[in-house]
């Protein structure tokens, strides 16, 4: 599954877009310096992700919407087209 399947995926579950979730976070006091602990324990108590699609929004929380460029046309499970994510909902990304 590619990082951006990961947030995709988020998205499903919660209803909510990345953004909105780093928004809530940014609310929560959550921010670059948070330890990824209390932020998937948040996440799992609020709206039942797991460990790994919660890994995910705390990257874009954490270290923000970039990605390293090894994960880019890797070819492998994880491959994403760009080294940007996009956070604004499935429904509107424009890579499809």
């Amino acid at each position: 599954m590619s990082f951006q399947a990961y947030l995709d995926a988020v998205e499903t579950k919660t209803g909510l877009t990345p953004r909105q979730l780093i928004d809530l976070a940014h609310e929560k006091g959550f921010d670059e310096n948070t330890k990824a602990t209390p932020i998937v324990e948040w996440l799992a108590a609020d709206y039942g992700l797991g460990r790994g699609h919660a890994m995910a929004i705390v990257h874009v929380i954490t270290k923000g919407p970039q990605i390293s460029d090894k994960h880019v046309d890797s070819g492998g499970a994880h491959s994403d087209p760009s080294n940007m994510l996009w956070l604004d909902g499935k429904a509107t990304n424009p890579a499809g």
